[in-house]
């Protein structure tokens, strides 16, 4: 049994969007272009769920297992950070210790996923994207680079969380409550 068999499709889903993003960094690709390549080739998908699982170099690939990972995340994922790049930036350059162009690319590309999910996906707890982000990082990071992700994106999960408090709620007025023109 391999680690693939362990990792729920959502958690595999961002295995393969912080390599996806990662790439996106260093080659500048399309981030779609990045996922179609991962989905029109089987082999290199084997590959990377291999290296991924930790499995030994001469495994042979499970054909059952190629695409045991929430797709629909995985686009979420690799639209939405470039889409929102700019706020995350902002966001990671408050709370990263150095100029964001000397963070580690992998764990930037890391920092950016979780970065993403706390900030703009609201159906996902801050502590799960914040853990899934470390674990990402302790089998893709630099060693003990999972205590750097995880000190960046914990205090961004709290200043989100005082900023969503301190938002006023929008309420969108019921019919009666409308107002109405006097011309």
């Amino acid at each position: 049994m391999t680690n693939t068999d362990k990792v729920s499709p959502r958690s595999q889903a961002r295995r393969y969007a912080a390599l996806a993003l990662y790439q996106w960094r260093l080659t500048g690709e399309d981030p779609m272009s990045i996922k179609r390549h991962l989905l029109d080739d089987p082999e290199w998908l084997d590959a990377v769920a291999m290296s991924l699982s930790g499995a030994d170099d001469d495994a042979t690939p499970d054909p059952k297992q190629r695409f045991k990972f929430n797709l629909e995340l995985l686009e979420q994922l690799l639209t939405g950070v470039p889409a929102r790049i700019k706020e995350i930036d902002a966001q990671l350059d408050r709370f990263l210790d150095r100029p964001i162009t000397q963070v580690d690319p992998v764990e930037l590309a890391i920092l950016r996923l979780g970065a993403f999910e706390i900030l703009f996906s609201d159906s996902i707890p801050n502590r799960v994207a914040i853990n899934e982000a470390i674990e990402l990082t302790k089998l893709l990071g630099a060693h003990e680079g999972h205590r750097y992700v995880n000190g960046v994106l914990d205090k961004i999960a709290r200043h989100h969380a005082v900023a969503m408090k301190s938002e006023p709620l929008q309420t969108t007025p019921s019919a009666s409550e409308e107002p109405t023109s006097d011309a």
